[in-house]
């Protein structure tokens, strides 16, 4: 008998198959069918596990540099309160560099995306940047979830697959076993 089917944010989960004859009666399915099915649903979980993939290596990518834009603002606010000038080499153009010599910052910008960028007073940047590295920390942790849920689910449907083919190889064994050799 299968399990009951359930799903987690909308990838569908594979039941485990316990008795092939019976999976096959109550889908109304032919072996070849099921098998087509199955293979179909593998495919679909590998398309859904890719894009999980490129989220999960984006969400790694944008969290060091969240880190890092935080531990700026925070040395310019130390600076702020010392009379001493920040020294400060900066990215203008890939591979391009200058030198920037910052006296009083009462104020960062900081790239939104999509080519917008707004002026934060220091500790509204901080906020906003802890604010952002919470919630990729968060999206991250329920990404690496939902893979792993994806690839119990693709072990489950190979499983499936595996003994319905096995169950179709026994069952042919069978009738050739018992079907009279013609001589």
């Amino acid at each position: 008998m299968a399990e009951a089917i359930t799903e987690r944010r909308g990838i569908p989960a594979a039941s485990f198959v316990q008795d092939v004859q019976s999976y096959l009666t109550q889908s109304d399915l032919d072996v070849n069918s099921a098998l087509a099915f199955l293979q179909e649903r593998l495919q679909q979980y590998r398309v859904v596990e890719m894009k999980l993939l490129a989220q999960q290596r984006d969400l790694q990518a944008k969290i060091p540099d969240i880190e890092k834009c935080l531990d700026i603002v925070a040395t310019l606010q130390a600076k702020k309160d010392s009379s001493e000038a920040l020294i400060a080499d900066f990215e203008v153009a890939e591979g391009i560099y200058s030198r920037a010599k910052i006296e009083d910052a009462e104020s960062v910008c900081l790239w939104l995306g999509a080519n917008v960028m707004l002026q934060y007073s220091c500790e509204e940047a901080t906020a906003l940047l802890q604010t952002n590295l919470e919630n990729a920390k968060a999206s991250l942790e329920v990404l690496v979830a939902d893979l792993q849920f994806l690839r119990d689910q693709v072990t489950t449907t190979q499983v499936t697959t595996a003994r319905v083919y096995n169950w179709d190889v026994h069952q042919r064994r069978l009738r050739q076993a018992t079907t009279p050799k013609e001589s």
